[in-house]
């Protein structure tokens, strides 16, 4: 399930643990009314400033004040140290007026990529009075290189903040005991910082095969050999040092040089891996690589005898989130200076990605493909690479190959913005009827210049087809399934660099060709229309959305329509708050069971077995009555398809739509040199008798696609089809 969504300046704002043990937490140090040892930063343009007319405590309070819906503005402060302890938490009083078209909150990062809370998914609105909120985040302090907290405000509005706290498992922050973390081997390693010193790798067919098997080992002993997995060697660097020994030699001299690579590693204990249930296991170590790749009788034997090292349990590259059991890819550098890496440092990319694949991901059985070929096709792709657009594409191009919705790059990245265009037209489009539709607008009155209306079928852009469009940008769409790759193709497909673009539409049977201005995000001014958690609809029929839904209000929602004769539960969005147990169990009278899951560990890497079966509770005899219509499509995902495999365990229910994006479990990031950030899905997420949920998505008992013709209309025929049944 997807962690979080970001607002973006807030997780690239880059700060170091400072110098400053001023901790000023309560605002009550000033200097032209701005709180002393506080930054300031956002995309907004909200005044920020210490207020002596409103403050919880003390003298001061922060206040952040804006008058514009779009952007938002946030303090932050920087621990001036990292901290040994397992949680820390952030807490203080905010006092909100009229904020809407956004939400107001604390938030507090730790950096690397370790953790992350921005209250985004329970944001304070409206006017509020002084009420005390928390933040606690899982820290990593051997991992860790930042922690940074503050207090921010999206969209329109004002809010103070006051009395703020850090605690480190209970203790006050000037109390907590500060991390010394241990120089390692790794840190001291330095020789390829600035570059790989490689370049002009000879890609003939050879040596396209030595450096095809370098990868497989390299990965190999990255998670197999105890004393790399206990990082004894800085792996990345060691590449650097192999592969110059293995460029252009033969397949004899080849095995040697790895054999002898492999001597040089050190030694290590042996033990029987423990044996395993046939029907508990999902997915076997693809290992079969080490026998029929045709090394010589002395590297085949070595890395063979690595199949039954005694590993530790935890891997410096590689830890597994408590709990969950996803990877937790840590200590793995991003290498964010180098804007285009060198061939060493893409090649690294390469076998970094791909092994993290072979080896942690649960769904490698569903790739359509050998993933060693893959291995060997995209080596010349990042090679050859001649710039940062290129290298970046070859990124994203191989992600796609894994068909994985939660895959992607992440994190707006700029090279892609560029690529796809960074202005927009007023225009929403989505794929209906086999056709590119006009759906609806970000800003009525920009698009009436245009003159395209709803229902609108556009046929081509740019003089080229829409057709041949999709056809080129599929390989660079990674999604689990079709319908998700043509969902995530409508995002962009109208995006450009250009003021305008042309397209040429269809219209009662009319062509046409249409000039279209485009705009950058700020100038749309799109506003993103909130729902309401809970409505009633015509003859006695509930219906909740599950974008605004909020576990506090369960109680009270449920008891206004325990009578009601059906009730509407739309996944078409994000859940806004996770409720699986707590609506679940309202659903249905008795205890059932909806979901198993796979996970790997480091004893054997790439080894996936099944969990027991997880249960949702029943209320007894207090349980919902009605029928309960389930709505999905494309954009259900993650997290919603979680909770539609919970809900449709309930008696009366029936799915209606079409199928979702088929990406289900929780995520686990993934950095690449260039500072590249993607995610896999982390965990294997099945049906409890072990059918597959990853790219077939949630398939619903009765299949609903809008039509053009309800586009038209402004009808939602999905409902419409879920309220009949209802009705019936």
């Amino acid at each position: 399930m997807k962690k979080y969504l970001v607002i973006p300046l807030l997780a690239m704002y880059v700060a170091s643990f400072a110098q400053n043990t001023s901790y000023n937490l309560n605002f009550e140090k000033t200097d032209n009314d701005l709180p002393v040892s506080w930054d300031i930063f956002g995309d907004g343009k909200a005044k920020v400033f210490a207020d002596t007319a409103e403050k919880q405590e003390g003298k001061f309070a922060a206040a952040i004040e804006s008058d514009e819906s779009e952007g938002f503005e946030a303090l932050s402060f920087t621990l001036p140290e990292n901290y040994a302890g397992k949680k820390i938490t952030l807490s203080g009083y905010i006092k909100t007026e009229n904020v809407t078209d956004g939400f107001a909150g604390l938030w507090m990062r730790i950096d690397p990529q370790i953790a992350f809370d921005n209250m985004q998914n329970r944001g304070i609105k409206g006017t509020t009075p002084w009420t005390k909120y928390e933040i606690t985040l899982t820290m990593s302090p051997e991992n860790s290189k930042k922690i940074v907290l503050g207090a921010l405000l999206s969209g329109k509005g004002k809010m103070w903040v006051d009395n703020l706290k850090v605690s480190i498992d209970g203790k006050d922050i000037k109390n907590a005991k500060v991390f010394e973390k241990k120089v390692t081997v790794i840190d001291t390693d330095k020789e390829f910082d600035n570059s790989s010193k490689i370049n002009n790798i000879n890609l003939d067919q050879n040596n396209i095969s030595n450096l095809k098997n370098l990868g497989l080992i390299w990965g190999y002993l990255k998670y197999y050999h105890p004393n790399i997995a206990a990082g004894k060697y800085n792996w990345d660097y060691e590449l650097f040092r192999i592969l110059p020994k293995i460029n252009g030699v033969s397949a004899t001299e080849r095995d040697q040089v790895l054999a002898n690579w492999i001597n040089g590693l050190g030694t290590f204990q042996t033990e029987k891996a423990p044996s395993q249930n046939e029907k508990d296991i999902k997915m076997k170590p693809d290992l079969d690589w080490i026998t029929n790749s045709g090394f010589s009788k002395d590297l085949e034997e070595k890395l063979l005898q690595l199949k039954e090292a005694r590993r530790p349990k935890v891997n410096h590259y590689v830890d597994f989130v408590s709990g969950v059991k996803n990877p937790d890819f840590k200590n793995e550098k991003a290498y964010e200076n180098m804007i285009f890496p060198d061939e060493g440092f893409r090649l690294l990319a390469l076998y970094r990605y791909w092994n993290m694949i072979q080896y942690y991901f649960p769904y490698k059985n569903l790739i359509d493909e050998d993933w060693k070929g893959v291995l060997q096709e995209f080596i010349q792709t990042f090679l050859n690479a001649k710039n940062e657009t290129e290298y970046t594409l070859a990124s994203l191009e191989i992600i796609a190959r894994i068909h994985d919705t939660h895959a992607g790059i992440w994190g707006n990245n700029k090279v892609l913005e560029k690529y796809f265009g960074e202005k927009y037209p007023p225009v929403k489009v989505i794929f209906a009827e086999n056709q590119l539709i006009v759906n609806d607008f970000y800003n009525d009155s920009l698009s009436k210049e245009g003159g395209l209306q709803k229902g609108d079928a556009i046929t081509g852009i740019n003089g080229e087809s829409v057709e041949n469009i999709i056809k080129n940008r599929l390989k660079y769409t990674p999604a689990s399934n079709y319908p998700t790759q043509l969902r995530n193709i409508a995002y962009n497909i109208l995006k450009s660099n250009s003021g305008k673009i042309e397209l040429t539409i269809s219209r009662n049977g009319n062509t046409e060709a249409k000039t279209i201005k485009t705009y950058t995000s700020k100038e749309l001014n799109y506003k993103k229309q909130e729902k309401e958690f809970f409505k009633m609809l015509d003859n006695n029929v509930a219906y909740v959305y599950m974008g605004s839904v909020d576990s506090k209000k369960l109680d009270e929602v449920f008891g206004q329509i325990k009578n009601t004769k059906g009730l509407v539960i739309d996944f078409r969005n994000y859940p806004s708050d996770f409720v699986t147990v707590k609506m679940g169990k309202l659903l249905k009278q008795n205890s059932t069971e909806f979901v198993k899951f796979t996970n790997t560990d480091n004893s054997q890497p790439g080894l996936f077995t099944f969990t027991s079966s997880q249960k949702i509770p029943g209320s007894g005899n207090n349980y919902y009555k009605g029928k309960i219509a389930i709505l999905i499509n494309e954009i259900t995902q993650s997290s919603a398809e979680y909770h539609t495999m919970a809900f449709r365990t309930a008696p009366n229910s029936k799915v209606f739509g079409s199928i979702t994006a088929g990406a289900d479990g929780n995520v686990s990031d993934i950095v690449l040199p260039g500072n590249i950030s993607t995610m896999i899905s982390g965990i294997g997420v099945y049906y409890p008798d072990g059918t597959e949920t990853q790219r077939i998505g949630i398939v619903p008992d009765v299949e609903v696609k809008p039509t053009v013709d309800g586009i038209k209309n402004n009808r939602d025929e999905v409902l419409e089809k879920a309220v009949d049944w209802i009705e019936e």
